[in-house]
């Protein structure tokens, strides 16, 4: 009948919700990049920005910037930071976003389990040991293997009769960070003035001093991180069914475990071997698009990695011009909003569940 109204199915408000989330989010990074390169203690404006970004392509206009110090603090300073918080944030959310779906536990988190530390952690054994003259891809290596080390020791530790308990969740946690507190804490007493005030960047977390060249090494890994998330998120929404269900429905479970596993190691590696440990990020920003678009991990995973490069951008920005004359630690900042979040919920998951599971 002509005049019959449709009713949008459930399938189509979880599409038209997804299609929302990630027009708000595209809006909101491009307004974020926007005041990040033009804010801060050398103001620029936006028309000037749009002309040096023409200017790189060839293409010269009125509104570039007459002053070679634009250019230089646009191309040299502000541009290489800002890209590598957008990679540094997408690859912490979709780190978090497969963790939580691998342990079946919204609480899994790379900087909660450990996992970001035991990287920071091969990271200062790489730079107090000078290994890193061995090349650039020595400290993102030794990055690697402690975040992979400590993401299996998680896995290994926590799973108990086929589910993640959450208490040995967290108390694995915590003694993977004390002892890659401890360990980072011997490398320091170990290391020279220089080697220990890079050790005190992992801690702190920062963006500053972001190269091109770190760039070039990061995106890479990302990438292939990004990719490998988007090619198993089909598979991981059987995987949430149940470990023997998945089975029955042809899922190769151990396959789709480690590939998850060494996965999160190259992500959690690209973002801590040049920003430090950054915490909360890979928490709050999946378990957000979850209850925003739906539980389905493709679109979870596409909203995660603009959701997460949004956080870092607009946690960046208020590191840089929050205090005049003063670059704050950009993982105290992630901190001071994700501490809160995860004491919430934790409190949730607690009253959801009738107690500790």
């Amino acid at each position: 009948m002509s005049g019959e109204v449709v009713t949008p199915t459930p399938a189509g408000h979880r599409r038209l919700r997804f299609v929302a989330v990630l027009v708000g989010l595209l809006v909101a990074l491009v307004i974020t990049c926007t005041l990040s390169i033009t804010s801060g203690q050398y103001a620029l404006s936006p028309s000037g920005l749009i002309g040096v970004l023409l200017h790189g392509v060839g293409i010269d206009t009125a509104w570039a910037p007459t002053s070679s110090t634009d250019y230089g603090v646009i191309n040299s300073i502000r541009m290489p930071r800002l890209v590598l918080g957008l990679l540094v944030g997408a690859a912490l959310a979709v780190s978090g976003v497969l963790m939580q779906a691998i342990f079946g536990n919204p609480l899994a988190d790379a900087g909660v389990v450990g996992v970001s530390s035991g990287a920071a952690l091969g990271a200062a054994a790489s730079i107090t040991f000078g290994l890193a003259t061995f090349g650039m891809w020595t400290t993102p290596a030794f990055a690697f293997l402690g975040g992979l080390l400590a993401v299996l020791a998680v896995y290994f530790i926590s799973r108990s009769g086929g589910r993640t308990e959450v208490v040995t969740l967290l108390l694995t946690g915590i003694a993977i960070n004390a002892i890659a507190g401890a360990g980072m804490a011997f490398f320091t007493f170990l290391g020279t003035t220089s080697t220990r005030e890079q050790i005190v960047f992992w801690q702190l977390g920062s963006l500053n001093g972001a190269l091109w060249e770190n760039i070039r090494l990061v995106a890479p890994l990302v990438g292939i991180g990004v990719v490998a998330a988007l090619i198993v998120a089909p598979t991981l929404d059987l995987f949430a069914l149940g470990e023997r269900t998945a089975r029955h429905l042809g899922v190769n479970v151990e396959l789709l475990r480690m590939i998850v596993i060494v996965t999160v190691a190259i992500l959690v590696c690209a973002a801590v071997a040049f920003a430090g440990i950054i915490g909360f990020a890979g928490l709050v920003v999946p378990h957000l698009m979850r209850m925003l678009i739906g539980p389905a991990h493709l679109p979870l995973v596409i909203a995660s990695a603009l959701g997460g490069a949004l956080l870092i951008a607009v946690a960046d920005l208020v590191a840089r011009t929050a205090v005049p004359l003063a670059d704050l630690p950009i993982g105290m900042i992630t901190s001071l909003v994700g501490g809160p979040f995860f004491l919430w919920l934790l409190v949730r998951t607690r009253r959801r569940s009738g107690g500790w599971a």
